[in-house]
């Protein structure tokens, strides 16, 4: 899933749906809710129709649903409780390598305000370079 949301969005996000996922980029988040919150159905549209026609009779479909609904349960966690505390802090004042350089990379993706010229793509794998910053 980390290379599918990957290329989704770069190519789709960044690209031709850049008019919803720029909301996401802007500097006032005076809203609690942003355009770019819409691709959640993107991904939980497709995941309950194969979580439905997994349970209706094909399983590797029920697991191509439950891997993305755990993807997105994930992302939602990383991205908008831990990363931009959308919701109660977690993890605000964590000193894990990891989880540093997790953040680093996505402050270097939001640096980028316009549609191209963007880094970190990723969600949940960072590049080397995030981890070697600090040192």
């Amino acid at each position: 899933m980390e290379g599918v949301a990957w290329m989704l969005h770069k190519y789709v996000m960044h690209g031709f749906l850049w008019i919803l996922h720029k909301s996401h980029h802007q500097k006032d988040h005076s809203h609690f809710f942003e355009w770019n919150d819409l691709f959640f159905l993107f991904f939980a549209i497709p995941g309950a129709y194969f979580i439905y026609q997994g349970i209706a009779g094909s399983n590797f479909q029920l697991y191509i649903g439950l891997g993305i609904a755990l993807y997105g349960l994930v992302y939602f966690i990383v991205h908008d409780v831990f990363i931009h505390q959308r919701y109660p802090p977690l993890l605000r004042y964590s000193n894990n390598r990891y989880f540093r350089a997790l953040r680093r990379a996505h402050h270097a993706h939001h640096k980028h305000t316009e549609k191209e010229g963007g880094e970190a793509f990723g969600l949940l794998w960072v590049s080397r370079i995030y981890f070697e910053k600090e040192k």
